[in-house]
């Protein structure tokens, strides 16, 4: 097995423990507030993390010059994304969170093409459009009724915020990426991201009732940062060193698919004519993103060796 088949596995798995991500944290925000399950699970998250530095055998020499900009890096991906996201999640509905998610792979593109040398083909565009359509389509289809009205307003905002700042994250990613490890990366953004959020929820974790919160909601506090942090971030960046912004975002968009897949297989839940379209459609998108790289691969190659 190849290294770009490992890294398709890796982010399908990612797209895996995202998809049930979701469901644990809505069903666990009325025992612990989002502010403090953040701080808890980004707990989690760095440990796992160093550890992983540290079975590795890699260390993390950050120059002067680079200090600054990696404090930003971890800002804006933890406790600015994380911060919007989690509260958007507690504010609206499942459907509009799902949705505007879906946008993800959009923002980037963009993103890429305007401030990157990862411009957009015809075909690539193709692909993400096609993936994204897919996703309005599943929405569209669920019993669930979008609904944008002012009820949800607050949520809604929140979460197209939260879209906007990975993508923006996802495309500077690459910067950094030229001169860390995605481990040594993820390390140091996910650790100065695990301070400033458990400073931030410290003050909703020193009011609850630790000895009510439930088995569960500590399982779920534990498998968010373990997996949906600590292992799918260092996957994340990884990707993006070696495929490519545009390509790696383009997964998100089967979060909501496999979300749909859960709920029939888990739930029995009954799915619309226009869902099974819609996953269609996103496995479709991802082929197309993907394939032109694919094909023009060994000609690449072929021109490097001569």
């Amino acid at each position: 097995m190849n290294r770009r088949t490992l890294i398709e596995i890796a982010l399908m798995t990612v797209t895996v423990i995202w998809a049930l991500n979701f469901s644990v944290i809505k069903g666990n925000l009325d025992e612990i507030d989002p502010l403090s399950f953040n701080g808890l699970r980004f707990l989690f998250a760095a440990v796992i993390i160093w550890g992983a530095l540290l079975w590795r055998g890699q260390s993390i020499n950050v120059p002067r010059r680079d200090w600054w900009p990696l404090v930003g890096m971890g800002v804006l991906a933890n406790l600015v994304y994380q911060g919007l996201f989690i509260i958007g999640i507690d504010y609206t509905y499942a459907a509009n969170v799902a949705v505007i998610m879906g946008t993800i792979p959009i923002w980037v593109a963009l993103i890429a093409h305007l401030f990157s040398d990862e411009k957009l083909d015809l075909l690539k565009s193709t692909g993400v459009a096609l993936a994204f359509g897919g996703v309005v389509f599943i929405m569209l289809g669920g019993s669930e009724e979008l609904d944008f009205s002012s009820d949800t307003f607050i949520g809604d905002i929140l979460t197209i915020c939260a879209t906007l700042v990975w993508g923006a994250y996802t495309v500077l990613s690459r910067n950094f990426l030229k001169r860390y490890t995605p481990l040594q990366f993820s390390t140091v953004t996910t650790t100065i991201g695990a301070v400033m959020l458990f400073l931030v929820g410290l003050p909703g974790m020193t009011v609850i009732d630790w000895s009510q919160v439930s088995y569960g909601a500590y399982g779920a506090v534990a498998y968010s940062g373990i997996l949906s942090i600590g292992v799918a971030y260092i996957i994340w960046n990884y990707a993006i060193q070696e495929v490519g912004a545009v390509h790696t975002a383009t997964y998100q968009n089967l979060v909501p698919v496999l979300g749909l897949m859960f709920g029939v297989i888990l739930l029995n839940e009954q799915l619309a004519f226009e869902q099974y379209l819609g996953s269609s459609l996103v496995v479709g998108g991802i082929v197309l993103a993907r394939w032109k790289k694919r094909r023009t691969k060994p000609e690449a190659s072929k021109s490097v060796s001569n």
